[in-house]
């Protein structure tokens, strides 16, 4: 992935949904022969010369200091994660110009946070990467999510498995979520956020390739260039064990955790609240199949469900 075409890809997607209307620029009747804004009404609302973005936009700028980015998000409107992952971009391309980027360290759980997930008790818990793989989950973690596959699998390196992989190549996670393209949106707007931060991670240029080459759905989704900040998501889940369950998820930056993220999950509804409780009380009492591959999850479903 390079962070230079990474950029410009984010600025023209976003010049391209606002019109001059939308900015305060007078609309004369005229042809345009572009979507949304041009270059030179982007440069002049952020009070750039045109020629600056122009090169900004190209990748041919790696100086750009935190009032003209400040001022380019301003034009653009956009929000608070948007101008996180503008300003990770414009870092990217520095870094590329500049200092040789370390390969990234294997992920790994510290013996605190298996700690806390254990402090939760029966409340469902997995622990994701910057990668967004699984490297750990509790009992009810592993029964709500992808209970058809091996708990112990975060484990291994090799073996984990990756939410964003499950949500777009694994027929129990796609059958999982009652709006699955609400799903969808959310794992490819912090795919994209993760690329910002970790531009040379060569396991996340691969995983994206990988889903690039096997998923149309995830391409058109990538094309949009969106972001989503990890934070707080509401999803109607369908569990071949416990039915109906509408769900708060909540992610939570783990402390030196170099950008893992736990997420619990809660709800709010009785009848959630005693799909949850059933759930933890099945997973006490069962032992849960394993499949070896996404492709294998839905026969392992059915047997799970019977």
């Amino acid at each position: 992935m390079s962070s230079k075409s990474e950029l410009g890809e984010f600025l023209r997607t976003r010049r391209a949904q606002l019109q001059p209307a939308d900015v305060g620029l007078p609309v004369f009747d005229e042809r345009r022969r572009v979507a949304g804004l041009r270059r030179d009404e982007l440069a002049l609302v952020a009070g750039v010369s045109e020629s600056y973005y122009t090169r900004l936009e190209q990748g041919a700028s790696v100086n750009a200091s935190k009032e003209v980015l400040d001022a380019i998000a301003r034009a653009l409107r956009l929000d608070e994660t948007e101008r996180q992952h503008l300003s990770d971009l414009a870092a990217g391309v520095v870094r590329k110009g500049g200092d040789r980027v370390r390969k990234p360290a294997p992920e790994r759980v510290s013996e605190t946070t298996r700690q806390l997930i254990e402090a939760f008790g029966d409340t469902p818990v997995i622990v994701l990467g910057r990668r967004s793989d699984v490297l750990a989950w509790n009992r009810t973690g592993h029964a709500l999510f992808a209970g058809h596959l091996d708990p112990h699998s975060p484990e291994h390196p090799a073996q984990r498995p990756n939410t964003a992989r499950l949500v777009f190549r694994d027929a129990h996670t796609r059958d999982l979520y009652e709006d699955w393209r609400k799903k969808a949106r959310d794992v490819v707007g912090r795919l994209r956020m993760a690329v910002g931060r970790h531009p040379d991670d060569p396991l996340l240029a691969a995983l994206i390739g990988e889903l690039v080459m096997h998923s149309p759905e995830f391409t058109a989704l990538w094309s949009e260039h969106k972001v989503r900040a990890w934070d707080v998501a509401n999803y109607r889940m369908r569990h071949p064990l416990v039915g109906v369950l509408d769900v708060t998820q909540q992610a939570m930056t783990v402390p030196s955790g170099r950008g893992q993220r736990m997420v619990a999950v809660t709800t709010a509804a009785a009848g959630s609240k005693a799909a949850l409780a059933l759930l933890a009380r099945a997973t006490a009492e069962t032992t849960v199949p394993t499949a070896a591959s996404p492709e294998q999850a839905r026969p392992a479903r059915a047997r799970s469900a019977s």
